[in-house]
């Protein structure tokens, strides 16, 4: 049952990484774009900094439930 458990928090983890990843590639894009004014720049830039850390977490996560399995 625990498996099972580990199994399901390893495919959550992985989708959150997968979203953090989307997320902070779409981001780094706003920020480099010349169109988009210095703030809007400047936002995204942060963001993708945070998504990174946020794929990095989710990514742990998910190898430390895939280890449990």
């Amino acid at each position: 049952m625990e498996s099972i458990k580990q199994g399901a928090n390893y495919v959550a983890e992985t989708a959150k990484q997968a979203t953090s990843g989307a997320s902070k590639e779409t981001n780094k894009q706003v920020a480099k774009d010349s169109d988009a004014s210095i703030g809007t720049r400047a936002s995204a830039a942060k963001d993708a900094l945070g998504d990174k850390a946020n794929e990095s977490t989710h990514d742990a996560k998910a190898e430390t439930h895939k280890q449990q399995i």
